[in-house]
């Protein structure tokens, strides 16, 4: 590291960690890099693509244009992170379940973004769920797969489990 190296403390998945960076380090490298958190992914490097995706303090944002320094005290939440939520949970599996996967790489931006947006919104409808989404590309589903699922998935319903057998099943 060089003589400007920078500790960067925030939460991550909410976790609090600490990164040493250079002052010109971006979120998706120290994510990947330093933390080890694999599903966000880069795609363009551009923030046109999404694959990146984050929520920071609850906004999706593509890690991808975030310097690490702008995240000193924000909350970060990455596909792992919103993936072990119950909205997470219900997101990733809808997507699988409606044929919204193929190769992967758009994925966790996908997923994020919508966690990001039922949290704040609450049921999406179509054009909701297409607006929301707007910023992420995908090159092989086609989006309907994708919309369908986002759309499925109803926050606050009770689970699957507790439908089926209740809690004491």
């Amino acid at each position: 590291m060089g003589d400007q190296a920078l500790g960067v403390r925030m939460r991550v998945n909410g976790r609090g960690v600490e990164v040493d960076c250079e002052p010109d380090a971006l979120l998706v490298d120290s994510l990947r890099t330093d933390l080890r958190l694999y599903g966000t992914k880069l795609g363009c490097g551009t923030g046109d693509c999404g694959a990146c995706t984050v929520l920071m303090d609850g906004e999706a944002v593509c890690s991808c244009l975030v310097f690490t320094r702008q995240c000193e005290g924000r909350e970060i939440e990455t596909v792992e992170g919103v993936a072990a939520t119950e909205t997470g949970a219900r997101v990733a599996s809808a997507i699988a379940e409606k044929g919204g996967v193929q190769c992967g790489i758009c994925t966790p931006g996908f997923t994020v973004a919508a966690c990001g947006a039922l949290q704040r919104l609450g049921s999406l409808s179509r054009e909701q769920a297409a607006a929301e989404l707007a910023g992420n590309i995908c090159r092989c589903t086609g989006y309907i797969a994708i919309l369908d699922a986002v759309c499925s998935v109803h926050p606050g319903e009770a689970s699957p489990a507790a439908v089926i057998g209740g809690d004491d099943a």
